[in-house]
């Protein structure tokens, strides 16, 4: 007799490429006690009604309603942790206005624990809630403050990619909010590796420590050294910024006379699990880079809207064969939800595609084929976090971690197609409509 740790009965939507998604009106996700699905059982399959009966005698069977559809759990790529009490502030200032006056007095606050505590457990569950079922997150400099991140993560069931920031670069960084020295700033990284892995023998749901140069300006070639050193030692992932901007661009060409991406490149920090983030002014040469190390890139579609200064291909990128996910990029991003940012990443798309600048003629205006797809969009916040991370997630198949959604849709009339109902959830869906949230199987909403 089939005995599996839950079975959900439903209607579900899963990436099948960057293009294409499956539905699937009903089946059985049938998890095992690993928090993987085991078994996915079509209605037309011999054994369904066995395996949905046993699960009912067992009492480890959910039906949904129709109107709900099981969604993969979304990844989020790229967010500041600390700067969840901004989100929405200044987004009108430039850049390095915007990081002097209001993030790294912010980011500083977190030497107070008990603050970080109380910032980080609101910041996990508003992500939960929101779909997100794995976080690449930024933390601070203060690695107390980490611990607690990487704690609120394992309480609340969210699976963490946590990074102690590294920012030693004095003409670059406040004197009240700054690693000391590169030594510091290596030496801090790798105790919070080790003070990670072992808050990591407590928990089931492993945390897992990242190596973070803040940004090319924010170090000094040592401390870049010295992370890319560590990233090698402990074969982890790797975390940064990476031409997000005119002036960080420019910041790499004019102090080091090369692109921000080789600077990076050169410091061994472009690895097959480096993740960079926003990327709006890579060329050519750096996409060919990214793609031959196997760098993934965040995209952050709303936070670029304020700070990128242009908008990223992500059709180009993707042709490039590049891993590509979604970012919320709180606090340059002003919305804890991957599917605000799914929204965006289309509207940018058409933007880029229609041009803006109505002085140009149409043909002169935009830049031809870069209009993506609601699909596409949608893969890049489940199948496309989880290759940048090497994870067994954001897919509804057997093999892969049970990280999954359960979204209600609002305004069903039941005269939909499939992709009708599908556009529907990825435009209409808040925090309201997302009524179950599972991580490795477990229900954390």
């Amino acid at each position: 007799m089939h005995s599996f740790s839950k079975v959900i009965e439903g209607a579900s939507f899963s990436p099948v490429s960057q293009t294409d998604i499956r539905y699937q009106p009903q089946q059985l996700i049938c998890l095992d006690s690993s928090g993987y699905i085991a078994r996915v059982i079509e209605r037309t399959e011999a054994d369904y009604a066995t395996v949905k009966q046993a699960a009912q005698a067992n009492d480890t069977l959910t039906t949904l309603q129709p109107g709900q559809y099981v969604l993969p759990g979304f990844i989020d790529l790229h967010i500041h942790a600390p700067q969840w009490p901004n989100a929405g502030l200044a987004l009108d200032r430039p850049l390095n206005e915007w990081l002097d006056t209001y993030t790294f007095p912010l980011e500083a606050k977190y030497q107070d624990v008990d603050f970080a505590k109380t910032v980080y457990n609101n910041l996990v569950q508003e992500l939960l809630a929101n779909g997100t079922t794995t976080a690449l997150y930024f933390g601070t400099i203060h690695n107390a403050a980490n611990l607690a991140l990487a704690k609120a993560c394992i309480k609340y069931g969210q699976r963490g990619f946590i990074g102690k920031v590294a920012m030693d670069n004095p003409e670059q960084t406040p004197d009240y909010y700054q690693d000391a020295s590169a030594q510091v700033a290596v030496d801090q990284t790798e105790q919070f590796i080790q003070q990670l892995n072992d808050l990591n023998q407590t928990t089931d749901l492993k945390q897992t420590p990242v190596i973070t140069p803040r940004f090319v300006p924010s170090c000094t070639p040592a401390s870049l050294q010295g992370l890319g050193d560590l990233a090698r030692k402990y074969d982890l992932p790797v975390q940064s910024h990476c031409s997000e901007s005119d002036w960080e661009n420019g910041y790499a060409l004019e102090h080091y006379h090369m692109r921000d991406a080789d600077v990076l490149d050169q410091y061994g920090l472009l690895t097959d699990k480096a993740v960079m983030a926003h990327g709006t002014q890579l060329n050519e040469h750096d996409y060919e880079l990214f793609s031959n190390q196997q760098v993934a890139i965040a995209h952050c579609p709303i936070s670029n809207v304020y700070f990128g200064n242009a908008v990223l291909p992500v059709k180009r990128v993707l042709a490039h064969h590049i891993k590509t996910g979604l970012g919320t990029d709180i606090s340059g991003g002003y919305s804890p939800s991957l599917y605000q940012n799914i929204r965006q990443a289309v509207m940018s798309s058409r933007l880029l595609q229609d041009g803006v600048d109505n002085q140009q003629s149409a043909d002169q205006r935009g830049v031809v084929d870069s209009a993506i797809s609601v699909k596409t969009a949608f893969y890049l916040a489940t199948l496309g976090g989880a290759e940048s991370l090497h994870l067994q997630t954001g897919k509804i198949a057997p093999g892969y971690l049970a990280d999954l959604q359960v979204v209600s849709l609002q305004n069903d009339f039941h005269t939909e197609t499939a992709d009708n109902v599908f556009e529907k959830l990825m435009y209409q869906t808040t925090k309201n409509e997302i009524e179950q949230v599972y991580v490795r199987g477990k229900r954390v909403k």
